[in-house]
């Protein structure tokens, strides 16, 4: 069992074969997903919302997603597993961005995640990746600056625009990051930007043309139901199965028939 690594990534672009992303906050989760032959798991600060409770990504911070990543990190052996950067942690200046995000591989982090593009990212990206830590980048709609952007909203529908993040992605390209997550823009976009890169693109929402495909693992699941983004796949109910499982344990407590004879001492 090898374990995925960048270099993984990028022969699997070259082969023209797809590969698997999940976020996963907790032990076992992580362990069943790596256990079931995903290919990279992220430790995405969508936790801030799935298991947090938070409004938005804003809210969660670098003590919350090292927490999470020490779990994911000992549940997992195959996979790689990629920690988000969370909103502020690497946006002040480089030593403390640089900090966080060696403590991240400290933790078992084998990357990390870092949104947008500006002079200061780039820089970033490739002092990190001078430092030994390999970087994801994230163009399109990106959540941390959603106050910014105006909302969810998509991003790259005219050709100008789509230029634009074409050029982004070349400049992240050139600093060092070795996969790009392309989140809400058009599919032409996704298939135009994959086409000119030769880094693997990560679609969250950005069409069927990319070299990998990320999803929230409480949408896969079925499990948090707040919102639901439209490229997000349900596999199963998991929010049905909770409530009716525990209706199940209340009735059986009720009646009496738990704990039966065989589950005392």
């Amino acid at each position: 069992m090898n374990k995925v690594t960048v270099r993984t990534l990028k022969k699997l672009k070259e082969n023209k074969e797809k590969f698997s992303m999940l976020t996963a906050y907790d032990y076992s989760t992580a362990k069943y997903f790596d256990q079931a032959g995903i290919d990279v798991i992220l430790i995405g600060d969508s936790l801030a919302m799935t298991v947090l409770g938070y409004e938005n990504t804003n809210f969660v911070g670098v003590e919350e997603m090292t927490i999470f990543t020490k779990a994911v990190a000992k549940g997992v052996k195959r996979a790689m597993v990629v920690t988000d950067m969370p909103f502020m942690s690497y946006t002040i200046n480089i030593s403390d961005a640089l900090k966080n995000i060696g403590n991240m591989i400290k933790k078992g982090a084998n990357a990390v995640k870092l949104e947008g593009c500006n002079d200061y990212i780039l820089e970033l990206i490739s002092r990190s990746v001078q430092m030994g830590v390999p970087v994801i980048g994230h163009i399109g709609f990106t959540p941390q600056s959603q106050n910014v952007i105006g909302g969810h909203i998509i991003q790259g529908k005219d050709e100008t625009a789509a230029q634009e993040l074409l050029k982004q992605a070349k400049q992240l390209e050139k600093a060092g990051i070795f996969a790009l997550v392309l989140e809400m823009v058009p599919e032409n976009v996704g298939k135009f930007i994959t086409e000119n890169l030769n880094i693997p693109t990560i679609s969250c929402g950005a069409g069927r043309f990319c070299d990998g495909f990320v999803m929230v693992c409480d949408d896969l699941l079925g499990k948090f139901d707040d919102f639901t983004p439209k490229f997000a796949r349900k596999y199963c109910e998991m929010k049905s199965l909770i409530i009716d499982c525990a209706t199940k344990y209340i009735k059986d407590i009720k009646s009496g028939n738990y704990p039966n004879e065989t589950e005392v001492y």
